[in-house]
């Protein structure tokens, strides 16, 4: 059982920036496509962004793109999502999770996700 753990939310304003960390408990971090969701109040989780387990390939909600990066560092069992320009609808709860199986390839599919951490929470202030 893989544990993750959500760290650099917070409240910043309009056009600022964060970075989001997610650190991994076990060693086989690097064996895992990893993904960010995020949970807006009385909404469904969606899916925000994903990295593959060289951190080669990538993939981003249309909501996010150009604005948010994803990144991964397999020998620190952390993956980051560097978040700038944001916007009040960016305000939600983020999740970071993890695909333990060998698929090829990032999903978008939040079923495909069998870990999850506790969440940090994004506010963004008009």
């Amino acid at each position: 059982q893989e544990q993750l753990v959500e760290s650099g939310g917070g409240l910043v304003q309009a056009g600022g920036s964060l970075r989001l960390s997610c650190a991994a408990s076990g060693r086989t971090f690097s064996s895992y496509n990893m993904g960010w969701f995020r949970q807006a109040s009385g909404k469904e989780r969606r899916f925000v962004a994903a990295i593959s387990r060289s951190g080669g390939s990538t993939r981003y909600a249309d909501s996010v793109k150009g604005r948010f990066t994803i990144s991964r560092d397999n020998a620190k069992n952390t993956m980051y999502l560097q978040m700038n320009s944001l916007k009040p609808e960016d305000t939600a709860v983020y999740y970071c999770a993890a695909d333990p199986t060998a698929r090829v390839g990032v999903t978008i599919q939040l079923g495909a996700y069998d870990y999850w951490g506790q969440g940090t929470q994004v506010t963004v202030s008009s």
